[in-house]
């Protein structure tokens, strides 16, 4: 260990937390979650018999950083979605595929059934994920049963303990509906993947509604939902404060000092055009807030003009998307183009001061494309930088994940949109 490593570990927190393993070159060659940092990073160090790839790991490492955060759980969300923007070595060589789990929800099913699986498959189905700690995304599941009862295998129509113990939704003995219980599994789905304050609020909502219509069975279900979600901030995850500390993400604080920002961009959207040939055009809109996916926020745009000019249908999505004022806005934008869809939406987001940027690929959409990107700058006589970052760079690998969620997201919609019409 350098002298620098052995400081900075004396300084680590009773804390639960996200780490950074780096090498000498700075490279983030392992990331893990721990429930209390001083323990868990602390025993990488220790004098004791080491399976041979961890040891070759302790021997690569360099420096370690972390980010603390309020509970397990938002060390669980946080460190999958590290993992998905850093892609480090050590985590693909010590990674046991039996750890990498998902959870499953068939919505196309009559009465979809809740599970977990580690390979996801391309059947249609709902998968969240994936996370690194199958026993505490399981542990989670059977706490918000208790407040989304549903059914953890086939449905087959028979009262089982479960039913008695109020664990499933109750179709079997009349008590509810395929339909309701399939709007509760989306509001599971939704507080799983983030969406928590906005849907607590929307079931409190609902629950006077349904009181003032007289449908008190109904009421009293969604009053439970409320206050059990309520409670559950006592026990589980998902705590009121963002997953990490803003001015701890080493991208952000880049970020600010790139673009000569005021502050670290909190909420950063990135947006792409997918087409074929100018037919079932369509638009992404992808929400990270302080450097994490937060996927409750993703918009997509149908384009009310279908044609083959990207930087004709960037515009029209950034209008649209503008008028959305109940949204919040952004403190930085990032598009999947250069400078003509930078010129094309330049005036409309300078009325409201937000900044935006373009990663230029040049056709090039492959994983390891290099990480270009253009910033509108006064000072040049093209009126914008360029500017090729390392693609080893906090920033880079972080724009790298902005961008291929925004290019994902567009791609299945225009999918979805050519099947549908390929039926017609």
């Amino acid at each position: 260990m350098t002298d620098e490593q052995k400081a900075k570990l004396k300084t680590l927190p009773a804390a639960p937390g996200v780490y950074f393993h780096k090498n000498k070159d700075g490279e983030v060659i392992y990331v893990g979650k721990a429930a209390v940092l001083k323990n868990r990073v602390r025993q990488y160090f220790q004098n004791t018999e080491k399976d041979p790839k961890t040891a070759a790991l302790v021997k690569e490492i360099y420096l370690t950083d972390w980010i603390v955060v309020d509970t397990e759980m938002d060390a669980l969300f946080l460190e999958s979605e590290m993992i998905k923007r850093y892609k480090p070595k050590w985590n693909i060589l010590l990674r046991d595929d039996k750890t990498v789990s998902y959870v499953r929800i068939d919505m196309k099913s009559e009465v979809p059934y809740v599970s977990m699986t580690r390979q996801p498959l391309d059947d249609g189905a709902r998968y969240i994920g994936p996370f690194y700690a199958k026993t505490t995304v399981a542990t989670a599941l059977r706490i918000l049963r208790k407040v989304f009862p549903y059914y953890d295998k086939p449905y087959d129509g028979k009262k089982t303990l479960n039913t008695d113990l109020g664990l499933t939704p109750g179709i079997e003995i009349g008590k509810t509906t395929p339909k309701n219980y399939k709007k509760d599994l989306r509001k599971l789905i939704r507080y799983l993947e983030g969406d928590r304050e906005k849907l607590i609020r929307e079931i409190e909502k609902e629950m006077k509604k349904e009181a003032l219509l007289g449908h008190y069975e109904r009421a009293a279900e969604l009053r439970n939902q409320y206050f059990g979600l309520k409670g559950l901030k006592k026990k589980i995850v998902f705590s009121d404060k963002e997953f990490l500390d803003i001015s701890s993400d080493q991208a952000l604080r880049g970020f600010q000092k790139l673009l000569n920002l005021s502050n670290p961009p909190r909420r950063i959207e990135g947006y792409d055009i997918s087409h074929q040939q100018g037919t079932n055009v369509v638009a992404s809109m992808v929400v990270f807030v302080n450097g994490a996916a937060d996927r409750s926020e993703y918009r997509k745009f149908k384009m009310r003009r279908q044609q083959n000019n990207d930087v004709a249908s960037m515009r029209e999505t950034i209008s649209r998307r503008l008028k959305h004022q109940e949204w919040a806005f952004p403190d930085l934008i990032i598009l999947d183009g250069a400078e003509g869809q930078i010129s094309a939406v330049k005036d409309l987001l300078a009325e409201h001061h937000i900044p935006v940027i373009g990663r230029d690929k040049s056709g090039d959409h492959t994983k390891n494309a290099p990480v270009h990107i253009i910033i509108p700058d006064h000072k040049e006589p093209s009126g914008y930088r360029s500017v090729f970052l390392p693609q080893d760079s906090h920033i880079a690998k972080l724009i790298a994940r902005i961008d291929d969620e925004a290019h994902r997201f567009a791609i299945t919609y225009h999918r979805l949109l050519r099947n549908k019409n390929m039926l017609k």
